[in-house]
């Protein structure tokens, strides 16, 4: 919702501008809290553009928050193994606090109990005799939250931290007390998130009061035996971490700049605005404005501030850490150096001949942010245009000024639809240079032009892209980007436009050839054909005609990745692995000690047969023939992928890229997979109708797999009904299934052709189901206890339903909640259900990870995944 003083209302080129309130007229002079006040002279200005929200989300309060949430991380880290330094460090404090007198540390503890409570609320009433309430509520919400979290965290460490946490954050005091000291400061923690979030950096007197007291409070605590360095570390970093996770979630007030600060900033270096209002923000979320002078051409303002240089921090960082250097522009440090960077790029623009904007003046604009006039150009960004529009004449005019910045050794970064600007219909300027940069090398050049070329491809397709460009920078400069033609060097909108492509072009070829083939005007392997043509990427389009010109172009792709995706991936699943390793399988546990070694060498023997009979499954469904050691190892290699995806989405994505490099097409690989996925699923269902039946016959008098058998077919109704009751969730369901199953039928044509693949396939299904009920019997009765053949399947069946149901990493934690429940239900003892479980887990999950890990490199280094 917008308010109004006086509007003026303007047609800019990006459409009419609604009438729309603004805020009341302020100047620039810097108040106590940072904010400009209102002018003298009470002048007010028409500017059209929202009212800015009355708090704003700031990405620098979440940072800080995250930082300090890594500290206390660390802090435990260094509490629960370094325990001779955290000790050490107690020792040398206690031997020197006897050195101090007695009465100095009375007098300093009387001053700082005193202090510590009297400053705070000296502050508050300063602040609402002030009018600024606001900011005192926002404290005293940090400081109760502050409060409960420390009590938490002494909870925490009374009653379930390791023996070592508890000594280096406790201790007895000097004085001979016997109750431990508090972990955490209950009245230090507050008061530090108190003065946190009130905003602190406007006040440097009261701030260094408070934090004087608070420093005085705590060494006086320290001396006193009352606490020990890491609690008073904790302390801090909880009070502080709080106080910027309360900011972040309610919002601090927004001191961000806004129109009418604009219109007097504009007045103090010499402009006369008459009017103006709010235009498309520039990427980056940069603020600009659209102003109108009394006598004078209209400008196009950029409001750069704080708050905006923070936005974007992740998704910066984690470009440096994946790209190489010299692919991504380094961030400005502060606001001086993205007002000069951005001001040092225009004026390079301006001097190469190149068509962009023209920058008139530069200034600050209050404390935290800072302005570009623009002269304003009069025009419609390339996004806004349609097909029939971005002629050959268009296209040429851009990269006629592309050129012209390459000639200076200028790249601009940001080559998009919203960075291309068309006046009158067929010149082109480039806007947006704020993230260019000037001596860049011929890689980021290059890179300049496969951006600009795909960005013109998607809308004009690939062949009049290069022919232009071709036209315009000579065929052997275009050639030159062709190993540049990647999606992680492209923008993000570009990427996701790619993506977007082509998944619509597959969905449209999928499409067509189901009405072809059920018309008969294909045959399956046609449409096949046609869909595979169909999902070929717009970038490899693009390498395709630059090639018809330049056959001897350099086709392997640059390299501009200094940490690849599956690099973090393998890091991320071998840190997991160590993880649950170290704080789930614990040896006492497992009860060696009574553990029948023989039925543990059973259980590894059918646990390994579980990978054969999953090659068998898969080559079942697959008529092509596929080598059966390089399949085994892929299914092994599968064991190390499910650590960092559910265990049936990983073994799919896998299984389906194994079958593309083995030189099956992705339409056939797709269905094959999806042939053996619905054929499992058919054969699970199946085979636990089949073995419940034969539990519930045998009449043992035990009715605890009889309920086993019941919870799992109710679990199951349960599932479908949901699934069909809820409209988003099945239709989730559906096109899901659809999509995986597309082409299943043909393919299962096609092998009936040959039963001997699908007596294979078959074949396999019903040795996994055996193999791992196997190991699980074999791990029960490696404890004493045995139980029918048919009621362990049972159990295993239920619980892989489970842990294939929840999407956790290889089930982790349902699967062993399930088989736990199972057991338990089938009348066995917790005290040997718990170690079967274990063992089970261990042998079929744990223990595969490193050789699963071994066959995942060597199968990717000889091109098989």
């Amino acid at each position: 919702m917008t308010g109004t003083v006086d509007v003026d209302v303007d047609e800019g080129p990006y459409g009419s501008a609604t009438a729309s309130p603004a805020p009341p007229p302020l100047s620039l002079t810097k108040g106590e809290e940072g904010v400009a006040e209102e002018p003298p002279s009470g002048d007010h200005l028409a500017v059209d553009e929202p009212l800015l929200a009355a708090r704003a989300h700031r990405p620098s309060d979440l940072l800080r928050f995250l930082a300090g949430l890594s500290g206390i991380v660390a802090l435990f880290l260094v509490a629960r193994f370094a325990v001779s330094t955290t000790s050490g460090l107690e020792h040398d404090i206690a031997v020197n606090a006897v050195r101090i007198p007695s009465w100095l540390t009375t007098v300093a503890g009387l001053v700082s109990s005193i202090a510590v409570l009297a400053v705070p609320l000296s502050f508050a009433v300063e602040r609402l005799i002030k009018r600024d309430g606001l900011r005192v509520a926002d404290g005293v919400l940090a400081s109760v939250l502050a409060y409960g979290t420390s009590l938490g965290v002494d909870w925490w460490v009374a009653a379930g931290a390791p023996l070592t946490v508890q000594e280096a954050l406790t201790q007895l005091p000097l004085n001979g007390e016997q109750v431990l000291t508090d972990p955490v400061h209950g009245y230090l923690a507050p008061v530090i998130a108190y003065m946190t979030a009130v905003g602190m950096s406007s006040r440097p007197r009261w701030r260094v009061a408070l934090w004087s007291v608070v420093l005085l409070s705590g060494l006086t605590e320290l001396i006193s035996g009352y606490t020990t360095v890491l609690s008073l570390l904790l302390t801090v970093l909880i009070g502080w971490s709080v106080a910027y996770a309360t900011l972040y979630a309610i919002g601090s007030p927004n001191i961000r700049p806004t129109g009418q600060h604009l219109m007097i900033g504009l007045r103090k270096v010499g402009f006369a605005p008459a009017g103006a209002h709010r235009a498309p923000d520039a990427p980056g979320g940069t603020r600009r404005y659209y102003v109108e002078q009394h006598s004078g051409p209209p400008l196009d303002v950029h409001i750069i501030d704080r708050e905006q240089q923070a936005s974007g921090f992740f998704y910066r960082a984690w470009r440096r850490l994946r790209l190489r250097s010299v692919a991504v522009r380094r961030s400005p440090q502060s606001l001086r150096q993205a007002l000069e960077q951005e001001a040092l790029i225009a004026y390079a623009a301006t001097a190469s001949g190149a068509r962009a904007p023209q920058l008139v003046a530069t200034s600050e604009l209050g404390p935290d942010a800072a302005i570009l006039v623009y002269e304003k150009l009069t025009g419609r960004p390339l996004d806004d245009l349609t097909d029939a529009e971005i002629t050959d004449q268009v296209m040429a005019s851009l990269w006629e000024a592309v050129d012209a910045l390459h000639e200076r050794r200028i790249a601009h970064r940001r080559l998009t639809g919203e960075s291309l600007l068309v006046v009158d219909e067929k010149t082109g300027y480039l806007v947006n240079l704020s993230g260019g940069d000037i001596a860049a090398g011929d890689l980021t050049l290059r890179i300049d032009v496969a951006q600009l070329l795909t960005t013109f491809a998607l809308r004009i397709g690939p062949e009049r892209s290069v022919a232009v460009a071709n036209g315009v920078l000579g065929a052997d400069r275009v050639a030159a980007a062709l190993p540049l033609l990647q999606p992680v060097g492209l923008s993000r909108s570009t990427r996701i436009d790619l993506s977007r492509l082509t998944k619509e072009r597959k969905s449209a070829a999928q499409a067509l050839a189901l009405e072809q083939v059920a018309a008969g005007e294909r045959t399956q392997q046609q449409a096949e054909e046609d869909i595979a043509a169909a999902s070929e990427d717009l970038l490899s389009r693009i390498r395709g005609q630059i090639l018809q010109v330049v056959p001897e172009a350099p086709l392997a792709p640059e390299k501009i990745e200094r940490l690849k995706p599956k690099t973090v991936i393998t890091v991320v699943a071998l840190a997991f692995a160590a993880y649950f390793a170290l704080t789930t399988i614990k040896p006492e546990q497992f009860n060696l000690d009574r553990m029948n070694w023989a039925w543990a060498a059973a259980a590894l023997s059918a646990s390994a047969v579980t990978y054969v009979a999953a090659s068998m499954s898969l080559t079942g469904f697959v008529p092509e023939r596929l080598p059966f050691k390089r399949t085994v190892a892929a299914q092994v290699a599968g064991s190390f992928v499910k650590l960092v995806a559910p265990a049936a989405i990983g073994g799919i994505a896998l299984n389906t890229r194994y079958l593309q490099k083995s030189g099956i097409r992705s339409g056939p690989a797709v269905a094959s997979v999806g042939a053996s996925q619905l054929a499992g699923l058919a054969g699970h269902l199946l085979l636990l109708f089949v073995f419940g039946l034969v539990t519930g016959s045998q009449n043992d008098g035990s009715e605890g797999t009889d309920k086993a058998v019941i919870i799992a077919i109710l679990t199951a109704a349960v599932l479908a009904l949901v699934i069909a009751a809820v409209g988003p969730l099945r239709r989730f369901v559906v096109t899901r299934v659809r999509s995986l199953f597309f082409g299943v039928v043909p393919r299962m044509l096609d092998l009936m052709q040959t039963p001997t693949k699908l007596l294979t396939g078959f074949g396999g299904i019903l040795l996994l189901t055996l193999s791992f009920t196997t190991c699980l019997d074999a791990s029960i009765r490696a404890f004493g206890y045995s139980m029918s053949f048919s009621a362990v399947a049972v159990v295993f069946l239920t619980a892989n339903a489970a842990g294939s149901a929840i999407p956790t990493p290889g089930g982790i934690g349902a699967v062993e909640i399930a088989l736990f429940g199972a057991l338990i239900a089938s009348s066995v003892p917790p005290s040997v259900a718990t170690p079967a479980v274990f063992l089970y887990r261990a042998l079929t999950f744990w223990l595969p990870v490193i050789p699963g890990w071994l066959c995942y490199n060597v199968l990717q280094r000889r091109g098989a995944l």
